[in-house]
């Protein structure tokens, strides 16, 4: 039988230490999709027991060419942590062998839950933004483990950051370019994300166990594949109509 609390402890020893382990599913066999949503939220457990709050949630695996990347099918979701956002500047050595993507934030108004529509979406918005997300899996080599694997590592997650925020906005069929020290690394159409950046939204509330809560960040996902992160590089974001940021990694 799969011990939740186990799995979860080795996750974040394993984050902590900034060190490879095997995927779970190798070393403690086969689970299901429930229980490695229990992992994980045990795992965001132990972070707020360091101080840590829940200040939003990422969607993860919602463009064709991510989960092609990863050999991953479905669209899945992570919590997002006050320690997780940086503003600036990223230290590469503070990861195992970090990855950076281009995504689309929201900042909700009011909580939502259960089925809602696109439009009912776009209405609990407070607020949009470009975002970079830095992922960083614990397992070794980021590659070669299972959904299951993956979501009770918390989809990946370890920083983001937000761009220029502004008021609620049409953000489906913007241009979005993502650089690195100048050179454009990354250039897609924003509804590269689930078919429409909304729609992860209207997913993550019909996934979620309990209501989103007003004022959560929502990172609707990845617009294409992840660049490795190396230590001298400036990475800036270009989205239409929304604006453009940077990130640093030192």
């Amino acid at each position: 039988m799969i011990d939740a609390d186990e799995l979860a402890s080795v996750l974040d020893e394993a984050l902590v230490a900034k060190r490879e382990i095997q995927p779970l599913t190798k070393t403690h066999g086969e689970f299901d999709l429930p229980t490695a949503y229990v992992v994980q939220a045990r795992g965001i457990e132990l972070r707020m027991k360091r101080g840590e709050k829940i200040v939003g949630y990422k969607m993860g695996l919602t463009s064709e060419a991510k989960r092609k990347q990863m050999s991953l099918g479905a669209p899945i979701y992570g919590v997002l942590t006050d320690a997780m956002q940086i503003r600036g500047e990223v230290r590469v050595a503070g990861g195992v062998h970090p990855k950076i993507e281009p995504e689309i934030a929201f900042v909700t108004a009011k909580p939502l839950h259960g089925r809602i529509s696109r439009d009912e979406a776009h209405a609990a918005l407070q607020s949009v933004a470009p975002a970079l997300e830095i992922l960083d899996s614990r397992f070794a080599g980021f590659k070669y483990f299972s959904l299951t694997d993956v979501v009770a590592d918390n989809c990946s997650s370890w920083r983001f950051a937000l761009g220029p925020v502004s008021r609620p906005k049409a953000v489906d069929g913007l241009r979005m370019r993502m650089s690195v020290d100048g050179r454009v690394v990354q250039e897609t159409d924003s509804n590269a994300i689930s078919g429409h950046p909304l729609d992860s939204l209207v997913q993550l509330v019909a996934m979620l166990p309990h209501p989103l809560p007003a004022g959560s960040i929502v990172l609707a996902g990845a617009a294409t594949v992840a660049e490795p992160l190396r230590p001298g590089v400036e990475i800036s974001l270009d989205v239409e109509s929304l604006g453009s940021m940077k990130v640093r990694a030192t």
